[in-house]
């Protein structure tokens, strides 16, 4: 059945509301941009890190607080330069694409100096070096150098140095996140072997006291450097770190915060034996769950939550232009929504995430990234709630319209009086699966570099190694916000109800 033309001018309604918000936020994002450079104040330098690689970079379970050798380094270099820094965290495969997207000015998160790496970014002089080493399951005798991981399987952040020396050695390289989930791997015998710093994995086994796993071996003899990685064109802010680096060695400064951490100076290069404490020992599994609770929660609060309700009314709204839009009768209108609808369904949001935060950032829009993170899943909500919103109208009985005309009801009145408070009562139950859908799909925020929830979850599992026990309670974090959600969701159905016929 065809809808009268007053759908088309609430969808331009509708539309033209959404143009006039965006253009008008530009403003004042450049304004704010203008008087922070007139005021003179220090430079905003923002730092993309992991935070889930101890000891170089993780959450202090007692202060939550991101800390570690990298982030002492860090901070030292932008009190030295001047600097006001901002921390932003993520998955360390991400922070590369990241800073090609001007999302991040520098990596804090002991990249190592490579040739592929140096061709593309800029890098300071180094301020670790290390070695690298092969890590195997504790009954695993077989495999003690590089020459023995051929044909064999190891773990390995996919654009990590050590991932490419494996591969190189002839390794089937099986992509993770940080090497606490790697270690798992090789524990459960996923994987054969993994090659890592050798600081890191002393430090896990410092942490853990896993007697699961072992180093067996060292990656060749060249000693690797690791620095702070600039993209190509930021000289002037590289030269800075540079310098603010040689006085922190000249000083003594980096020595100290070595000798803090591993009980050597890994700030030049040295045979001398690391003391690694580890970054996190002393604690019950109960002691673990317990300090992950509050950054849980403040990540569900800050993080969660506000993209949900963000992105289902922005979702909602748009849906419902789409909705009317394939109504309209109007090919114009109704093939774009067609072919909208049929490209967010067709697919995956995490690439939807990937375009909007990355793919954008090339052409210049550069959104922040919980407002990149809403644009996407309001978008993707939009694209299943249209058909949603359409098939509940047209479920509203044809008499319903010729009534309404009838008593002299014109088509914006009939669709806004009669039609879509029907359709509302119809939509309520599959729009509530939409929402609860959203709700655990904010999970993919951080990719995006959007702290939330699972993030949190992911940080505290990193740095204690609990994998089980922390993401239980992040389930079940999701799960109390969908229950209550769904309790909500009775009492509206309820009210709607009464525009039964």
């Amino acid at each position: 059945m065809s809808r009268p033309p007053s759908a088309v001018r609430l969808l331009l309604l509708l539309v033209a509301t959404a143009l006039l918000t965006a253009v008008g936020a530009v403003p004042v994002q450049a304004a704010g941009q203008d008087r922070a450079a007139a005021d003179g104040e220090r430079r905003v330098v923002r730092v993309g890190t992991e935070g889930t690689y101890p000891p170089f970079t993780f959450t202090d379970p007692e202060t939550d607080e991101l800390t570690g050798y990298d982030i002492e380094v860090m901070k030292a270099v932008g009190e030295r330069a001047g600097w006001d820094l901002r921390f932003t965290q993520g998955t360390f495969d991400a922070l590369f694409p990241a800073l090609d997207a001007e999302r991040i000015d520098v990596i804090a998160n002991q990249v190592t100096i490579n040739d592929e790496r140096e061709a593309r970014y800029l890098f300071t002089q180094p301020y670790t070096f290390s070695r690298g080493v092969i890590v195997t399951a504790s009954d695993t005798d077989d495999i003690t150098s590089l020459a023995d991981l051929k044909g064999r399987t190891t773990a390995q952040s996919e654009t990590s140095n050590w991932a490419q020396v494996a591969r190189d050695a002839g390794a089937d390289v099986q992509s993770v996140e940080g090497f606490g989930p790697a270690a798992e791997l090789l524990v459960q015998g996923r994987v054969d072997a993994i090659v890592n710093d050798n600081i890191a994995v002393l430090d896990y086994l410092a942490s853990t006291g896993s007697d699961e796993i072992k180093i067996a071996g060292d990656a060749g003899e060249e000693v690797s450097r690791q620095a702070l990685v600039f993209r190509q064109g930021d000289e002037a802010l590289r030269d800075e770190a540079d310098a603010a680096l040689r006085e922190l060695a000249a000083d003594g400064t980096l020595a100290e915060i070595s000798e803090d951490y591993f009980g050597a100076d890994v700030s030049v290069e040295n045979d001398a034996d690391l003391d690694v404490a580890g970054s996190d020992s002393g604690r019950s599994r109960w002691d673990v769950v317990r300090d992950a609770a509050w950054p849980m929660l403040r990540g569900a609060l800050v993080g969660t939550i506000p993209l949900t309700v963000i992105s289902f009314v922005a979702g909602l709204a748009l849906a419902l232009a789409l909705a009317l839009a394939r109504l309209s009768g109007v090919r114009l209108l109704d093939w774009p929504a067609r072919a909208y609808v049929s490209l967010i369904r067709g697919t995956p949001l995490l690439v939807q995430l990937f375009i909007v935060f990355y793919g954008l950032g090339q052409v210049g829009l550069k959104l922040p990234s919980f407002a990149a993170a809403c644009l996407a899943l309001s978008l993707n909500v939009a694209g299943y709630a249209a058909e949603v919103i359409r098939a509940s109208i047209l479920s509203v009985p044809r008499g319903q319209f010729e009534a309404a005309t009838t008593i002299g009801m014109d088509s914006w009145q009939t669709m806004r009086r009669i039609v879509l408070p029907q359709a509302s009562r119809i939509a309520v139950p599959p729009l509530g699966n939409t929402l609860l859908s959203l709700i655990k799909d904010t999970a993919l925020a951080s990719v995006v570099l959007a702290p939330e929830l699972f993030r949190a979850a992911q940080d505290a599992a990193a740095l204690s190694t609990e994998y089980l026990p922390l993401y239980c309670f992040a389930a079940l974090y999701y799960w109390v916000i969908c229950y209550l959600v769904s309790l909500a969701q009775q009492p509206l159905e309820r009210r709607l109800g009464r525009y039964a016929v």
